[in-house]
């Protein structure tokens, strides 16, 4: 019987430390779970929304200056420059803030080629701005018009391209979560389960004693 108590025993203890790996485990997982959120909102949807606002910024600069070149009136060519200083501070701030988050080697090497474009494209601006302080209105617009487009088309390009890494990201991180989901639901099952388990020993090794004690009792004849 001191055998059988004693693997029983043995038993007992081996199913408490895996409930207790099992657990350790199950806390990994939840930590890993409450890292990819995190970082689904922190690194991705807030930089998502970043990205509208460089893009929303950029048109607002393209469309400024259209507005500028077209015009039958003479209008201010400093009231120009300074809404588009104002659009790059902008840009600058969004990139800056975009430059805190988390970013893998594609994302970070997109978002300098983004920078190297911008600068380029608001240096042409300036150049156009210039032209049109000189009164050389025609010249002004045909920059606008040939190498400022495929400039402003290569910057958007980049933008886009920081889009497309940012959702594949994204998705890897939502991949990640939903294993760490399953693995979480699979190891509360084995808990579960040796719980039961422990619990059915208990009952046992307790019935077990009862019946040794009700055999151990004498009888009393009258």
């Amino acid at each position: 019987m001191i055998q059988q108590k004693m693997k029983a025993a043995l038993l007992l203890g081996c199913i408490m430390v895996l409930v207790l790996v099992s657990v350790l485990l199950s806390r990994n997982n939840i930590e890993g779970i409450d890292k990819s959120f995190s970082s689904l909102y922190t690194d991705r949807l807030i930089p998502t929304t970043d990205i509208v606002y460089l893009t929303e910024s950029l048109y607002q600069k393209r469309l400024l200056m259209e507005k500028q070149l077209m015009a039958q009136e003479e209008n201010s060519w400093e009231n120009v420059s300074r809404q588009l200083n104002s659009h790059n501070q902008r840009i600058d701030s969004l990139v800056g803030e975009f430059e805190k988050t988390y970013l893998v080697k594609e994302e970070l090497a997109s978002l300098r080629a983004f920078q190297n474009r911008h600068r380029e494209y608001a240096r042409l601006e300036q150049k156009i701005v210039d032209l049109g302080k000189a009164g050389d209105r025609s010249a002004g617009l045909s920059l606008h018009a040939n190498s400022g487009e495929a400039l402003f088309g290569k910057t958007m390009a980049r933008l886009r391209e920081l889009t497309q890494i940012q959702s594949s990201v994204g998705r890897e991180l939502f991949k990640e979560s939903h294993r760490d989901v399953l693995q979480f639901v699979f190891l509360s099952t084995i808990q579960i389960g040796m719980v039961i388990v422990i619990g059915l020993m208990v009952l046992g090794l307790i019935r077990s004693s009862k019946i040794i004690h009700t055999k151990s009792e004498p009888f009393h004849l009258n």
